[in-house]
């Protein structure tokens, strides 16, 4: 089939892997299409698929950091029964108090800019759910809050730091994940 005009609005990608989440199912930003925020959709499967170390989903967690723009995080259910059941459960914190909550139905998290949020933990899956990350900037950014959780805590958190204050991107694995040689 002939390319058309808006062909390119139509995103496929195919599926991979990503530490830290479930299958990929799309994702675009600003160097995928200009003008773009940055979006990414998530499969999360009951286990940990095709990360080396993690062997359940509670053993890792996002930790805490910021973003310069607002961002959403969705959280929906794929019960066809029930589309508000989760299907699982995530611990989620917010601001600097690190005020935890806990998902277990279909949520969208509103996030404003610079607002303290994570560590992210998805504690069990039940049954395989979708998560879709919107961050409205054309390229991601972040800065990890590692002060904000004790040490002995830290060591179970992914922390990413990119484009904040740098364009440089620096992902730390879990204490864990860096001794298998994980991803």
């Amino acid at each position: 089939m002939a390319e058309s005009i808006y062909d390119k609005y139509f995103l496929t990608q195919e599926l991979m892997q990503p530490a830290g989440f479930g299958q990929l199912l799309a994702n675009f930003d600003g160097s995928t299409m200009e003008g773009s925020m940055s979006y990414y959709s998530h499969w999360v499967p009951c286990k940990p698929d095709g990360i080396k170390g993690l062997s359940s989903w509670g053993q890792m967690a996002h930790g805490p950091h910021i973003h310069k723009t607002p961002e959403l995080i969705m959280h929906f259910g794929t019960n066809p029964d029930d589309p508000l059941d989760l299907g699982g459960e995530i611990i989620f914190y917010m601001g600097r108090e690190m005020e935890k909550h806990v998902i277990t139905r279909s949520t969208v998290v509103y996030i404003p800019p610079n607002l303290i949020h994570c560590p992210w933990i998805i504690k069990r899956v039940d049954r395989p759910f979708i998560i879709v990350q919107v961050n409205q900037e054309p390229k991601h950014t972040e800065k990890s809050m590692k002060q904000l959780v004790p040490e002995k805590e830290r060591e179970t958190m992914m922390f990413i730091d990119e484009g904040y204050d740098s364009d440089e991107k620096i992902v730390q694995l879990p204490a864990f994940l860096r001794a298998e040689g994980g991803e």
